[in-house]
């Protein structure tokens, strides 16, 4: 049986709506997230999304800005911490050389880690310096021409400034 979201998926849809506003898919699932870190699967970044406020004002931010890079991941997906609670694990797992980190992003090359952020990293960090070190990641790994979306569109997504604390844990009254 798997395990409920801590988080109304409801209240944090503005917080992954975005990264799928640039191309970013969302994993729900164990067996997804397998599948896109398989050893055959090309570059695949992978963002733990969180509704901490570091998550909100950086790292989000960050991964949207640099996905308008001349050269990008093959495929971009997400996981949302206390929401897609297995997908999570799965990703932890893949991720096992890190301690577990929300937010956190991790880029894969083949089914193997070459780079990752924590949130130790992204609290230090501004959107455009998040930006900066996964365009230099992009560049040494991966190979599709970018950007994600066309500038036009990219220009006209808003990303979601809001601090997450806000929004209560599923069950319980604040």
């Amino acid at each position: 049986m798997p395990m409920p979201p801590l988080y109304d998926p409801e209240a944090v849809a503005p917080m992954w709506q975005e990264l799928a506003a640039v191309g970013v898919e969302p994993l729900a699932t164990p067996a997804q997230v397998d599948e896109a870190l398989g050893a055959s699967s090309g570059t695949v970044l992978v963002v733990v999304n969180s509704i901490c406020g570091c998550a909100a004002g950086h790292a989000r931010p960050g991964v949207m800005l640099a996905l308008q890079n001349e050269v990008i991941p093959d495929r971009s997906v997400t996981v949302f911490a206390g929401v897609d609670r297995e997908a999570v694990d799965r990703a932890r797992e893949h991720m096992a050389a890190y301690p577990p980190s929300s937010p956190s992003v991790g880029l894969f090359r083949d089914g193997k880690q070459v780079f990752m952020l924590q949130r130790s990293d992204l609290q230090q960090m501004d959107e455009q310096q998040v930006a900066a070190a996964l365009k230099t990641a992009f560049e040494e790994n991966c190979q599709r021409p970018g950007p994600s979306v066309d500038p036009e569109t990219f220009k006209r997504i808003q990303p979601y400034r809001g601090c997450g604390s806000q929004i209560p844990v599923v069950g319980r009254s604040s």
